[in-house]
């Protein structure tokens, strides 16, 4: 009887395996709609961490960032069960990320607050999914044509958002409330385009290091952002010769080895 039981969980197991694997990587419209209801989840908790950092935090924040904590730890252990490689997952970045969320949403009331800010990477994951790529690029002909746009749009958003958290919350101390956010969102934009109205500055050593950081990495986003917007339009494609992963739209051949394209395409209008 324990053998048999035994048996029945590991069928039970596999085809959970398998049900879960093609979710999260099968090509089926449901599998696609699950993606993007994904990436519909990762969009509201990122907006929903933005609009309640400058508030002070509740009985009931604490108990939604609790209940966030567990739905990303349940998504979490589903990538990381079915992942063909899980050391190479656990290293990328937005995996760490992710762990970096789940322990400060699941320990929230707990935590001191100056940490609230690193809800915000949970940022990280959005779009940067190797499936919802696929998924935007078969579906979306606007994502197809400013790829790099988007996604250099989006890395400058959660930058924006992350900078501003930590500048609220590490030097605003004491000045809790929706007036300080903005005052300390307004400073990581005035600082990172170097514009430097002065208005509002960090006095401290550590808060003219922590600006300088922000010139230096917005400048680089930004220019990011411009050279995506203002370059050459280019799909993603592995030629199958060399290995050349950026043509032109219309591309037939490869620019570097001439070796013939079959880049998908609904036409050049």
């Amino acid at each position: 009887m324990f053998q048999t039981t035994e048996c029945d969980l590991s069928n039970v197991a596999s085809k959970l395996k398998q049900t879960l694997n093609e979710l999260y990587t099968g090509a089926q419209p449901r599998s696609v709609r699950f993606r993007y209801l994904l990436i519909l989840f990762d969009a509201v908790t990122i907006l929903f961490f933005i609009i309640t950092a400058p508030f002070v935090e509740t009985v009931q924040i604490h108990a939604l960032n609790t209940v966030i904590g567990v739905l990303i730890l349940a998504d979490f252990s589903a990538r990381l069960w079915i992942a063909p490689d899980r050391r190479e997952m656990l290293t990328r970045i937005y995996t760490i990320a992710d762990m970096i969320v789940i322990i400060v949403l699941v320990l929230d009331p707990f935590l001191s607050h100056s940490l609230a800010f690193l809800r915000i990477l949970r940022g990280l994951r959005l779009i940067h999914s190797y499936q919802l790529l696929g998924d935007l690029r078969r579906d979306s002909r606007f994502f197809r044509t400013h790829e790099d746009a988007v996604i250099a749009g989006i890395n400058l958003v959660v930058f924006v958002f992350l900078t501003a958290s930590v500048v609220y919350t590490m030097f605003f101390v004491g000045d809790a409330g929706a007036g300080s956010y903005i005052d300390a969102l307004y400073f990581t934009v005035a600082t990172l385009t170097t514009t430097g109205f002065g208005d509002i500055t960090l006095t401290t050593p550590g808060g003219k290091l922590f600006s300088v950081f922000v010139m230096v990495i917005g400048v680089a986003l930004f220019v990011q952002l411009a050279r995506a917007v203002f370059q050459p339009t280019k799909v993603h494609y592995t030629c199958p010769g060399c290995g050349l992963t950026r043509h032109d739209t219309d591309a037939v051949h490869c620019k570097h080895c001439g070796d013939r394209l079959q880049i998908r395409t609904t036409g050049i209008e």
